[in-house]
């Protein structure tokens, strides 16, 4: 799937599994929902050339080729549904004990989230390596000065990486399967769309957006604030 696409498919998936998830406030709702929706894009992290290996320039191209080796090449390791997971989630949770390193992975992940959805964004600042190191830096410390210590990083991360896996079996490349890979090279393919194809443009990607909006509506508390506007313009009519 495309960049966007699974970014819009985090954001619906991060808005989906509010109920669920180990945070409590306005601040850190949203917090999940971006950290899923940029994370959702992290398995590409294994080829050079990506969104993810471009996005801060050197000290993301650098990485994306290690973990292209040590994953086996572009979709395969990073897009195991039960390895990939496990291994980013746990970095993650090694990172979420601590102040800075929390800070780096939620940078990250706002940093993924501009790039993805940069078509929809005014100005060019979140596709330039100093504007997104910026905002995104910018924005976690904002959030984390504002919410309790994210120790729900490495569950966002988790969720974020199995929403991509799960875009990608859709395509024709389709995905590892799981564990299996390692033995025998067999691949995974639900249901195959074409990369780019107009039922990903034309259909998923909205479908995406309408989901994110009725799911933030339906497990977050912007609907106690919207319902009695709408009710007193009702009222008028």
């Amino acid at each position: 799937m495309l960049g966007h696409s699974h970014a819009l498919s985090g954001l619906a998936a991060g808005a989906a599994t509010l109920p669920w998830a180990p945070v409590h406030g306005a601040v850190a709702q949203m917090s999940w929902i971006a950290a899923v929706g940029g994370f959702a894009m992290l398995p590409d992290l294994d080829q050079r050339g990506s969104t993810v290996s471009d996005m801060w320039g050197p000290v993301t191209d650098v990485p994306s080729g290690a973990v292209g080796r040590l994953a086996g090449g572009h979709r395969w390791g990073t897009h195991d549904a039960v390895l990939a997971p496990l291994a980013f989630g746990g970095l993650a949770l090694l990172a979420a004990d601590r102040y800075w390193s929390s800070l780096l992975v939620m940078a990250l992940a706002i940093g993924l989230a501009l790039r993805a959805l940069h078509f929809v964004i005014p100005g060019r600042a979140e596709n330039t390596v100093i504007g997104n190191v910026l905002l995104s830096w910018g924005g976690a410390w904002l959030l984390l000065e504002h919410s309790p210590p994210p120790t729900w990083l490495p569950w966002a991360v988790a969720a974020g990486v199995l929403t991509h896996i799960v875009g990608d079996a859709i395509t024709t490349a389709g995905v590892p399967t799981p564990l299996l890979w390692l033995v025998h090279r067999g691949r995974l393919v639900f249901f195959p769309v074409r990369t780019g194809a107009t039922l990903e443009k034309a259909v998923l990607v909205p479908l995406f957006l309408i989901a994110t909006v009725g799911f933030i509506w339906a497990n977050t508390d912007v609907r106690d604030a919207v319902d009695p506007i709408v009710d007193r313009i009702l009222a008028r009519g």
